[in-house]
């Protein structure tokens, strides 16, 4: 018990000052400029999106010294969010439906590239994780179809809700307790900052966290609580944008 209080203390922690440092040095540095990392949030103020590399890499880093291939997942998961930070900044579609009837009409837009690199992510940890076809595809879609990006909508909400869902992960025993304490130190070190209006995770912070505990759930449970997390997570999905509206509505 005191082992492995220790040992998610530990991860946490080491998550939490590599984020705090990374988010740091981005603001010291600002490569390519100031002018490229500034977005505009809810309110019309300016912030800045140094929180999600600084998150990303601070959870991939974190979750590699527990299992390597998560770490890569944790980091393509990440890249395809910085990728739609990007490209996908003026884009005003929300969600894998809006995104699926753009490519059915021929399009790819940055939503789909996001959606099928990080899906292809989540498959990769489920065929690391577990043995079994039917749990690696509900591995896949765990980490893929994870809650953290419906809610990133107003200053906080996304790395609360990593620290809200991570927090039961922290009492089970094994390397999804550590996984959990990894994504819950990355998004405490920036959630004063990201509350203050002074920066946002972006799609690069919240699908890096959210893979993180995806892969904290997946190597936490049997089939039964695989496909459990699975059907809640698609039906979140699924009813994406009264999801964000509850996010945008509470705490005032």
């Amino acid at each position: 018990m005191i082992d492995r209080v220790r040992r998610n203390g530990s991860a946490l922690v080491l998550a939490a000052a590599l984020a705090r440092t990374g988010l740091t040095a981005l603001r010291a540095l600002s490569p390519g400029g100031r002018e490229r990392w500034e977005r505009k949030n809810h309110a019309g103020r300016t912030v800045d999106l140094y929180a999600g590399p600084a998150c990303a890499a601070a959870a991939a880093v974190g979750t590699a010294r527990v299992r390597p291939v998560v770490g890569l997942a944790v980091l393509a998961a990440g890249t395809c969010g910085a990728y739609d930070d990007v490209a996908g900044a003026g884009d005003d579609r929300r969600g894998f439906r809006a995104h699926l009837a753009a490519l059915r009409d021929g399009e790819v837009t940055s939503g789909t590239v996001k959606l099928f690199g990080i899906s292809a992510a989540g498959l990769a940890v489920g065929a690391a994780l577990k043995e079994r076809p039917l749990d690696r595809v509900l591995a896949g879609v765990v980490v893929a179809a994870h809650f953290v990006n419906l809610v990133d909508v107003r200053p906080g909400r996304a790395a609360a809700a990593v620290l809200a869902l991570g927090a039961p992960g922290l009492l089970r025993a094994g390397p999804g307790a550590e996984t959990a304490a990894v994504a819950m130190g990355a998004a405490a070190a920036v959630l004063p900052d990201d509350l203050a209006e002074r920066t946002m995770l972006g799609d690069t912070g919240a699908h890096a966290l959210g893979a993180a505990l995806g892969a904290a759930v997946v190597a936490g449970n049997g089939r039964t609580g695989l496909a459990a997390h699975a059907v809640a997570l698609v039906a979140a999905a699924a009813l994406g944008e009264r999801v964000s509206e509850a996010a945008r509505r509470s705490l005032g």
